[in-house]
């Protein structure tokens, strides 16, 4: 049995590149190891929906279900941002694409 390496498209925090983004300005992925996927706003209900969003298109690009490890929920009670901050803290090989690479060197292999 010979191994093979997989080849990822990553961009320079290590997300795959075609990985959807949050569509809102105050929302991101951040760059630490576990990966947390932030969603800010003063409206909890609009923070969650956008969360919620992001999650399903996130699954559907990457054609399983997403490992989110924890949601996290925190508030910031100054006046120079959003009061809400939803986290959710992702696996960062689903956000790399790694099953998305793993399946197509699966169907290369099989090809031959």
């Amino acid at each position: 049995m010979t191994e093979q390496a997989i080849e990822l498209d990553l961009d320079e925090t290590g997300v795959a590149t075609d990985l959807p983004r949050p569509s809102h300005v105050r929302d991101e992925v951040q760059q630490v190891p576990y990966r947390p996927v932030q969603f800010r706003d003063d409206d909890l209900p609009t923070a969650l929906e956008r969360s919620a969003a992001w999650l399903r298109q996130a699954q559907e690009w990457l054609g399983e279900p997403l490992d989110v490890i924890a949601v996290h929920l925190d508030y910031d009670d100054s006046d120079t941002g959003p009061y809400y901050d939803v986290k959710l803290l992702c696996n960062e090989e689903d956000l790399a694409g790694a099953p998305i690479a793993v399946r197509a060197q699966q169907a290369q292999a099989t090809l031959r």
